[in-house]
């Protein structure tokens, strides 16, 4: 380990980085789409908070003192896109399941008169929203990996998101359903893929490390199929770091999703609340969430992080996180907070959606 450095200097320095608010025209680094893709920021916004009233993120009912209902959800996920782009972040991803978050970020580009260079859209199939709208303990989403499925989802996608969708990712791929062993399934992705869109999946569970390098492994032509893995993980889960690693060295853009745990690595927690991540924030002068996403994008294979985030306040908390620098010392603090996957796993299951 080498030597702590200074870190009064360190503190004064990250506390005006926090401090700092973004603002329209901010260039944020970026790293390519696959191989000869468009470039994405190396942060990104999730729209899963946003385009459904439920969510499992810890306290998300406080979010939104508005209301839920479509209308002023819809006007909420525009003031977060507003924001988020005015900041430098150009890549945004939803889903079938996200319930109107397609919608609400093709009305917003539409309102806004983006071009298909300004911004960069995934979505993904898999998941079908079954919430209709309610916050109720009801289901939320029905899992269905069958080439039917996705030739549904994909023409629903399209028929929303249009020339704007440029990477389509299988939701929740796992070695339990089969997907990537299905022929049918396969074989339509390969058309979708001549047809210019770019590929990915996403990865959720303790297995992920094994659909990963299953899904690097599948070929078309010689080439891999998929250009993009997005997967689960942040100072308390690192199960699948390995495989990120591998497939990053193999060419592959790596998207990091839950880089927060669902609201576990925020001030909303006990784990964002004491122990090693508020030692290290509080030395720093950062804020939990803002220092995990450090943690986060300091990996040399992290392309690009998502943030979650459901307010402003909680944008501009997160984007802090571009201003901290940590130590090594700061990392070995944080490489305390390793989880066993199971362990989190089960954890992260027990999550009520609220």
């Amino acid at each position: 380990m080498n030597d702590v450095p200074d870190l009064h200097e360190q503190h004064q320095r990250n506390e005006k980085l926090v401090h700092e608010r973004p603002h329209a025209g901010t260039t944020m680094e970026t790293r390519r789409l696959g191989r000869d893709g468009p470039e994405l920021t190396r942060f990104g916004l999730g729209l899963a908070a946003l385009g459904r009233p439920a969510y499992i993120t810890l306290d998300h009912a406080s979010d939104f003192p508005e209301g839920r209902d479509v209308s002023t959800m819809e006007t909420h996920s525009h003031r977060m896109l507003d924001r988020a782009f005015a900041a430098g972040i150009r890549y945004l991803d939803v889903a079938r399941s996200y319930g109107r978050g397609e919608q609400f970020v093709r009305a917003w580009i539409d309102a806004r008169g983006m071009r298909t260079e300004d911004v960069v859209v995934g979505s993904k199939w898999g998941y079908r929203y079954t919430g209709d709208w309610q916050v109720d303990g009801r289901v939320q989403e029905v899992k269905e990996h069958s080439a039917p499925m996705l030739k549904v989802q994909f023409a629903e996608s399209t028929a929303i998101l249009d020339h704007y969708l440029r990477l389509y990712q299988i939701h929740s791929a796992s070695l339990e359903t089969r997907v990537l062993e299905n022929e049918q399934v396969l074989a339509e992705l390969a058309r979708l893929r001549e047809r210019g869109l770019f590929l990915g999946i996403t990865t959720t569970g303790p297995r992920q490390i094994d659909t990963i390098r299953r899904a690097v492994e599948i070929r078309l032509d010689g080439a891999p199929l998929f250009s993009t893995i997005q997967a689960t993980w942040n100072v308390l889960e690192r199960g699948a770091e390995e495989a990120l690693r591998e497939a990053h060295e193999a060419g592959f853009t790596i998207i990091v999703k839950e880089a927060l745990a669902n609201g576990r690595l925020t001030a909303r927690s006990v784990e964002g609340s004491a122990g090693p991540l508020r030692t290290v924030a509080d030395r720093l002068g950062a804020s939990p969430d803002a220092l995990a996403l450090a943690f986060a994008r300091r990996q040399p294979w992290a392309d690009l992080v998502l943030l979650g985030a459901a307010t402003p306040a909680q944008l501009d908390s997160n984007l802090a996180a571009l201003g901290i620098e940590l130590s090594d010392h700061d990392v070995d603090l944080l490489d305390q907070l390793r989880a066993p996957a199971e362990q989190y796993w089960a954890e992260r299951a027990a999550l009520p959606w609220n």
